[in-house]
């Protein structure tokens, strides 16, 4: 298809009327993005794909990386002039941006997103939401009293095969009735380095990318290399675990989970330096079934081609799905393969753009567009601040349950652990860094 017929396709804008009038000048966002590694210009680049947008700023602490942005832009948009700033807050009150793209690590991504709806902006946030409760619960409030859209970066929700399947198979009923439901990642993406201490480059702010996180000694950048470290997210079961949680209560429509448990911890990579675990299960408990996660980052998988994925075991079927595909097998029938849209022919820059997750820029777009969707008609967008919360901070659940030995459950009432473990909903800031 080309790029009229996707805009015109795209799942965000399926209610939207074709008409033969003329069309009305696009609206031009103004647009500024925080955290310019991977997933930042991946990002924006879909953004670029689906709306008429004015980059006014980019911002990262490490200078290689931002020209490195700057320069992809420039690719993309060779009439761009976006001011480059290694202060997000800087960059905020200069340009004030009406959407503003979080991709930086997990650490900063409370603070971040307060702060660009305290200047009046959008927030396209890239999950999850934070790193304790207590920040999860800071940005849902943040969202509501500014009246901002938060679109939180769990696009399994605008996946369009994963769409189908939802609305084809588990709303037709087709599985019958769930029992059991089985969620994991067997991704060797643990980091296993032992590193000695080195200076800091003079192109990288390690103390501004440090930020509210402790200051740990400097052993390289650590790009991507920072989910292994318990200092800035909350491991595989923050990273990956988050997604395949909210794709099933996205499927299911579930909301916050009765009680989680979890067991495990690091059994196998003992020598690295990284801090998360190599082995854990959760198990998220609803009145109808449990929801288990497993992960191990060494070992096989259990099922090759599933090594991330959700298994939703009905009376009448079993609906396995990952990012690429899912089967769908009847208990009197054959299984039924569905595959990921891909789009080549709609967006040819796809194929050449470096380190792109091809089967997954689709549903980026789609995401984008229901962003915007939800902007403009001041709804709530598919992964709303307050389904990003549930999933974030269910998973973080996972891991302070492991951390104290037995299941909790979190009332967001009351915004409280239950039973009482006051020490658990924050993490301790580091000064001069004000925890929200």
């Amino acid at each position: 298809m080309d790029r009229r017929t996707f805009l015109q396709t795209s799942p965000a804008l399926f209610a939207l009327p074709l008409t033969a009038h003329p069309r009305p000048r696009p609206v031009v966002r103004r647009v500024a993005l925080i955290g310019c590694g991977w997933y930042g210009k991946s990002d924006l680049m879909r953004l670029l794909q689906v709306a008429e947008v004015e980059v006014v700023g980019l911002c990262d602490v490490d200078r290689q990386t931002l020209e490195g942005a700057a320069a992809l832009l420039k690719e993309r948009q060779p009439t761009a002039k976006p001011g480059l700033y290694a202060d997000y807050r800087e960059m905020l009150r200069q340009t004030r941006p009406g959407i503003v793209l979080i991709a930086t690590p997990d650490h900063w991504h409370a603070l971040q997103a307060i702060a660009a709806m305290e200047v009046g902006a959008h927030v396209y946030l890239q999950k999850p939401v934070g790193v304790d409760l207590r920040e999860c619960a800071a940005v849902l409030e943040a969202a509501r009293r500014h009246d901002r859209v938060v679109q939180v970066g769990l696009q399994r929700r605008s996946t369009p095969h994963l769409v189908q399947a939802k609305r084809d198979i588990v709303e037709t009923g087709l599985l019958g009735t769930i029992g059991h439901v089985e969620l994991c990642c067997y991704y060797h993406m643990r980091d296993t380095a032992v590193r000695e201490v080195e200076p800091v480059p003079d192109f990288f702010d390690y103390d501004a990318w440090t930020g509210p996180a402790p200051l740990l000694p400097y052993r390289g950048l650590p790009h991507r290399r920072w989910r292994s470290f318990q200092a800035y997210g909350n491991g595989i079961v923050g990273d990956m675990c988050v997604h395949m949680l909210d794709m099933t209560r996205w499927m299911l429509d579930l909301g916050w989970p009765d009680r989680v448990a979890s067991t495990g911890g690091i059994r196998v990579q003992t020598a690295a330096d990284a801090t998360t675990t190599d082995t854990q299960t959760v198990v998220f408990d609803y009145p109808e079934f449990s929801c288990v996660w497993q992960h191990r980052s060494w070992g096989p998988p259990v099922d090759e081609d599933f090594p991330w994925a959700m298994t939703l075991y009905g009376a009448q079927g079993v609906l396995r799905a990952d990012p690429y595909k899912y089967d769908f097998s009847p208990h009197d029938g054959e299984t039924v393969r569905v595959e990921a849209v891909y789009e080549r022919d709609a967006f040819p820059e796809d194929l050449t753009e470096p380190d792109i997750e091809l089967h997954t820029a689709p549903a980026t777009r789609a995401h984008m567009a229901d962003f915007l969707q939800a902007i403009d008609t001041g709804g709530r967008p598919v992964a709303d601040i307050a389904e990003g919360m549930i999933s974030t901070a269910a998973c973080i659940l996972g891991n302070l349950a492991l951390e104290a030995g037995h299941p909790l459950a979190y009332d967001p009432v009351a915004r409280a652990i239950v039973p009482e473990h006051p020490e658990l909903l924050a993490r301790t800031y580091r000064p001069p860094y004000q925890h929200p």
